[in-house]
């Protein structure tokens, strides 16, 4: 049923097209690979192969260009790191208004990643208290002094106003802050950045 309501929502859209809903996460991947779609969402929890091990399978694929949107709830906040490690774009609650699945799909799909604040912010305060830096804290000699702030707001998991209201700058001016400090990285998108920053160390735990 709630397959079936997710698709109903998407197939409401005139620029969003369902090519192909699946059961479990074997055919998830199967399907993926065969059909090349812009995006995929994947439940955590799926029969005969899980979301994040389909996850892993999907990004790992010779040639993939699928993004991954992950779903989940509030009870399965220690999935999503490994989902955003293993390089999903994004996830989404279960509980989110159906305008705002088709606007993540589109987010998605333009190469950017979605981050629900909330969660992102449990995520932050459970897993910087626990997850060992696979490198000693340093600053990346490739960032600005302000690009390295900049780093360690997103990592702090806030949007681009709120970063702009914190640096008393302009929103396009974080917008291109966030893009500089992606390209000098090599970070696919923000969620990339909130790993990388998180794994070295380089915000307070």
């Amino acid at each position: 049923m709630f397959r079936s309501g997710m698709r109903a929502v998407l197939d409401t859209q005139p620029d969003l097209e369902c090519v192909a809903e699946v059961s479990d996460g074997i055919a998830a991947v199967r399907e993926t690979a065969r059909l090349k779609p812009d995006v995929a969402v994947l439940d955590v929890r799926m029969p005969r192969l899980d979301g994040l091990a389909a996850l892993e399978a999907i990004r790992s694929a010779p040639g993939n260009r699928t993004r991954v949107l992950v779903l989940t709830t509030y009870d399965l906040d220690e999935y999503l790191y490994k989902a955003l490690s293993l390089g999903a774009s994004g996830f989404l609650l279960k509980s989110l208004p159906p305008e705002e699945l088709a606007s993540a799909v589109r987010v998605a799909a333009r190469g950017d990643a979605l981050i629900d604040p909330s969660v992102t912010r449990r995520l932050v305060a459970r897993f910087t208290a626990t997850l060992a830096p696979a490198s000693p804290p340093d600053v990346p000699d490739r960032l600005t002094s302000r690009e390295h702030e900049v780093l360690l707001l997103v990592a702090d998991a806030l949007s681009n106003a709120e970063i702009a209201a914190e640096l008393h700058i302009g929103e396009e001016t974080v917008k291109t802050h966030v893009s500089r400090v992606l390209a000098k990285l090599g970070l696919r998108d923000r969620v990339h950045a909130v790993v990388y920053a998180h794994r070295r160390g380089l915000v307070r735990r």
